[in-house]
Formats: structure tokens, sequence, C-alpha cells
């Protein structure tokens, strides 16, 4: 049984819990974390969901993404969804998520990261994940298109690659 923490419309928590699955009630939330792992090429580590999945079966995504669980922090559930999910073995304990979205259901943190991924050395496939590929963001909406690929917008998949090296609502190296 899988259990996330509520929080309210600030993000604070309730003290409340919710089994993963049930109804939430008006006003309730959870939150849920993502890693956009980049390498220097300016391409992002995708992954492919397992066929068997409850959300988005057989769907191409960012390299990684999960609900927190009961008791863990951003922080905590991106270093253990990245594990899981692909393997790797990362700190997140001094990062504040690049961005974070709001949905229906929660808050969506999102880590956009550097990192030298080698997809031979990925512990492919899991449970979670069929397989794993490096992409360009045209790549990537080409693939959404397609309807291979969660539907993220255009403006978000190209956002996540601006973050990639610039942080922040201002971009401090092209102002005069």
């Amino acid at each position: 049984m899988e259990l996330w923490d509520i929080y309210d419309a600030h993000r604070n928590k309730t003290g409340r819990q919710i089994e993963r699955g049930a109804d939430f009630k008006p006003g309730d939330y959870h939150l849920v974390v993502h890693v956009a792992i980049f390498n220097d090429n300016n391409e992002m580590l995708i992954q492919q969901r397992q066929q068997n999945r409850d959300n988005w079966p057989s769907l191409w995504d960012i390299s990684m993404g999960g609900s927190a669980l009961a008791g863990e922090t951003s922080q905590q559930a991106a270093e253990r969804e990245l594990f899981e999910e692909l393997g790797i073995r990362l700190s997140f304990k001094n990062r504040r998520p690049t961005l974070t979205a709001n949905f229906d259901r929660g808050f969506d943190d999102f880590y956009v990261i550097n990192y030298p991924v080698q997809i031979e050395d990925l512990p492919l496939p899991t449970d979670e994940v069929q397989r794993a590929r490096f992409a360009t963001c045209d790549d990537i909406l080409e693939l959404i298109e397609q309807g291979i690929f969660l539907p993220h917008s255009e403006a978000f998949i190209r956002l996540l690659f601006a973050t990639k090296t610039d942080t922040g609502m201002h971009n401090w190296k092209n102002f005069r």
C-alpha cells in the first residue's frame, strides 16, 4: 500500500495521508517529483514506461517521475525514484527544484540536472522502465506529435531545455 501526504493549496502538509488510487477531496493535493537529466550535447535522457504501468503505459517520458511517499521531502522522493527507475544514485539534499508546476491534484517539482549517464550502464529494463535513450528538444516534440510521448506542451518541453543552462526568470547573461 502506497501512502502519500496530503497538502493544502499553499503546500502545507495537513497531517493527513491518502492511499494511492483513492479519490482526493476538494482542496487536497499531493507531491510529485521529476528529474530531467541532460548530457553535454544538450540532449535529455528519456525513458519508455513499462507496458503494465497504470498511467501512460509504454509512452516515453522525461528522465524520471513519481509521487513522494508519506514522510518524504521532495528531495528524498527524487533520490528514491531516480534509483528505482534508472538505478542512478544522486543526492538532492542541498538542491531545490528548478521549477514547480501546479496540477489539479498537486504539485510537480522538476529538477533539471546535467549528469554524465551512459545508457549501457543503466540496469534496464526495470519494473517501471523498458528502455532509455537521449533525445533533443525537437526529437521529443516529434515523439509528442506521434502520440508516443506523454502529452506535455511544446512550451513546457522548451522550458525544460532552457532551464538546463539558465535558471530563474531572468537571463542575466543577455541583460543589457
